[in-house]
């Protein structure tokens, strides 16, 4: 939008400004239908004179109303360029937001644009995101905090965007299951007095939680995910002990089930790769447990009395054979001078999944997620120096042929057969929509499960594809041959160690930042890192070859190979008392496979928990929940203080943790407020006027007894 700037009329004392919108811009867009939105905009600004002929809008009034105007029409234009309309809603939240900003009770540091135009997640044909400026901050302190408190009235979008948060969090797998749950108070918490089955009976509390996720998921996908684990809903009173080493993943053939899930009969992977019958559950109640860290980074938990089977280096050199010793003997004793004492077995062979088909070469998908530009602006196209790769990926691709466009660059061209239409889809282009690898980046990057949970044949294939395309062989006087690679996606980083680990191999990782990094060469400019790098060091076991470019293949053998993966213990820290389980497989070694492929018990699943309506928790269920945070999960605790429905004598529990918690490092409390309603408009004057009220006639909302607002 064109402007003219705004000037003074001395003799009336108004200011005018003129404002002309692109011709590719439609005016109803700006305007509403029918005028709608400019009437909205003529309401909040009665003292200003607005109006349009043509293209042009013009506004004569006060200086600073007409200053208003004009940012506001910038914001508006903003929000209509990144495709989203406005509504007579978004037009007056942005003026209400300029106004804060303008008035000085508000920082300013977000613009209604950025705050209208966040994107969480989209679904089924909607896109959610936040609408008011506390909402955005909201869901921007969900990211950076591990556990956030969303307080305030009803209406306000306090469960529906963590919900969108914990659905984001679980596609994009920084967290592997989401667990909703809420206090059934309106029952009394005895809900055996109920009709029905257990299910009947806790239904009514949870069908909020059920509707946000029939919004945000495929309906026909949520009862598969609730059915693995993936998404859990229960009643507080039912998540005592939830969360924790119970709910260890553990691999089967048929993908990572939760320990707790398992019976008797059931199917596990063993040490060998091969699956192993579970020969008895045993539950172990509630213990202390301690988390015990391998030196390449996994880790999992463990009560003191666990048996660990280890070997030192002298038991080694010895010819000795694996000890076995509790947890609570190696606390103090992992050092011997400079080295750690005790080493972890490994898988024997490659972890045997089932085969299932999938839709493309899984090296040639290898290739591409290395060295292929995938984003669907263009022809997918595949950068390489090496002329062998370019070989092998066509003849892998059936249907597709390299156009050599120049230096390192080839384009994947559909190769057209007679009577072809234009409009034809290229195949490859087909296959990473499947995928959805289509517009995929650098640093969104990822592996499809299909090939991730595929035969150890599959497997390899896709890990040699990425390595021979972004890897190498490092060599190291005197020593066997280490494997190096880089990425900028978080998520590829993760699913190459995944695989790695599943061939019994081990793989370090460290971050190479962005920033203060000497900028690259291309074509003989400067080019600026824009995201952090990722290395990965790896080591794969004897009879696993990682490269099938030839010059790789030939220095990693001609280095001696990989050598033999190792894990050792590297600490032993106290992690709280947990509820643990315990089950036994026919293996000969009793050993099973975890998460990270390490071959011990009770590891807690990465989680996103959110905890709805906590102002009807108990100071003391309270504490439970926040106690079951397990690592490298993230908790949101949402409810209304105004709302309490707790029994005549029971403190809110989220009351009184705002008191204790408040300042405490990770842990923030966002509040939203009337002015955060997204419901009906009628909604927020009501929140209004019961604060007004409670103010008049000196209440504080739910402090008596019961909790309920009472007129002292």
């Amino acid at each position: 939008m064109t402007q003219t700037p705004t000037a003074q009329t001395p003799a009336q004392g108004k200011a005018r400004a003129q404002f002309t919108v692109p011709a590719q811009h439609p005016m109803v867009a700006l305007l509403g239908s029918g005028d709608a939105l400019l009437r909205v905009i003529e309401k909040a600004f009665p003292a200003a004179d607005i109006h349009v002929r043509g293209n042009e809008i013009s506004a004569v009034g006060d200086a600073r109303e007409v200053a208003l105007i004009q940012r506001l029409f910038d914001e508006m234009m903003l929000v209509l360029r990144t495709g989203q309309p406005m509504t007579e809603d978004a037009v007056e939240r942005s003026i209400a937001m300029l106004r804060a900003s303008e008035n000085g009770t508000s920082d300013g540091q977000e613009t209604p644009a950025e705050v209208l135009t966040q994107n969480i997640l989209s679904s089924r044909g909607r896109t959610i995101r936040p609408k008011t400026l506390n909402q955005k901050r909201y869901v921007d302190a969900i990211d950076k905090h591990t556990i956030v408190f969303g307080i305030g009235p009803a209406g306000t979008g306090k469960t529906y965007l963590a919900m969108a948060k914990a659905v984001q969090a679980l596609q994009s797998k920084q967290v592997n299951r989401i667990i909703l749950t809420r206090p059934a108070v309106e029952a009394g918490e005895r809900l055996g007095f109920l009709p029905g089955t257990l299910y009947e009976k806790i239904d009514p509390y949870l069908r909020p939680l059920y509707d946000a996720l029939h919004d945000m998921l495929d309906p026909d996908s949520i009862p598969r995910l609730m059915a693995a684990g993936t998404i859990e809903v229960a009643p507080l009173a039912y998540m005592r002990g939830r969360a924790m080493p119970v709910f260890t993943n553990v691999l089967t053939p048929d993908g990572w089930r939760p320990i707790g899930d398992l019976e008797v009969g059931d199917l596990v992977i063993g040490s060998n790769g091969e699956p192993t019958p579970v020969l008895g559950v045993y539950p172990q109640g509630e213990k202390d447990v301690y988390r015990v860290t391998a030196q390449d980074g996994s880790w999992t938990l463990a009560c003191g009395e666990h048996l660990w089977t280890v070997r030192t280096r002298d038991d080694k050199r010895r010819d000795k054979p694996w000890r076995v010793l509790e947890t609570q003997e190696m606390i103090g004793n992992l050092r011997a001078g400079h080295y750690r004492r005790y080493e972890l077995p490994m898988l024997t062979a490659p972890v045997c999944l089932p085969e299932q088909e999938v839709p493309m070469d899984p090296y040639a998908l290898g290739l591409l997620l290395g060295d292929g530009c995938l984003t669907g602006s263009t022809t997918p196209s595949f950068a390489t120096e090496d002329p062998e790769l370019a070989v092998a990926l066509e003849s892998a691709l059936p249907g597709v042929r390299l156009r050599h466009k120049g230096g390192p660059d080839y384009v994947l061209n559909r190769i057209k057969a007679p009577g072809d239409v234009v409009t034809l889809e290229n195949p490859v282009t087909r296959v990473l929509r499947e995928l959805d690898l289509l517009r995929t980046r650098s640093h969104t990057k990822f592996v499809p499960d299909a090939y991730l949970h595929n035969s150890a044949e599959v497997r390899l294939a896709v890990l040699q594809g990425l390595l021979d395309s972004d890897g190498g062989p490092v060599t190291q006087k005197d020593r066997t041959c280490r494997i190096q690679y880089a990425t900028t996606s978080i998520m590829l980083r993760d699913d190459v160690i995944a695989l790695v680990q599943s061939l019994g191999g081990v793989a370090y990782t460290r971050r190479r930042p962005a920033e203060g990094r000497k900028p690259g060469l291309a074509k003989g400019r400067e080019v600026t890192y824009r995201h952090d790098a990722h290395i990965i060091d790896i080591r794969l076991p004897k009879g696993i070859e990682p490269f099938r470019l030839a010059r790789k293949r030939d220095k990693y053998l001609a280095a001696g190979g990989g050598g033999r993966p190792m894990r050792f213990i590297d600490s032993i820290e106290p992690a709280g008392r947990e509820e643990t389980v315990c089950i036994q497989v026919a293996a000969e070694d009793s050993l099973y496979v975890t998460t990270d492929y390490l071959l011990t018990h009770n590891t807690l699943n990465d989680a996103f928990i959110i905890l709805d309506e906590a102002q009807n928790t108990s100071p003391e269920q309270m504490k439970m929940f926040l106690t079951r945070l397990g690592f490298d999960s993230k908790i949101v605790i949402t409810g209304d203080v105004t709302q309490v429905d707790l029994p005549s004598g029971t403190k809110s529990g989220l009351r009184q943790v705002q008191d204790i918690l408040e300042g405490v490092d990770d842990v923030h409390f966002a509040r939203l407020s009337s002015q955060d309603v997204v419901r009906h408009k009628l909604v927020g004057r009501i929140v209004d006027a019961y604060e007004k009220y409670d103010s008049q006639n000196g209440t504080e909302n739910g402090g008596h007894k019961g909790g309920r607002t009472k007129r002292k």
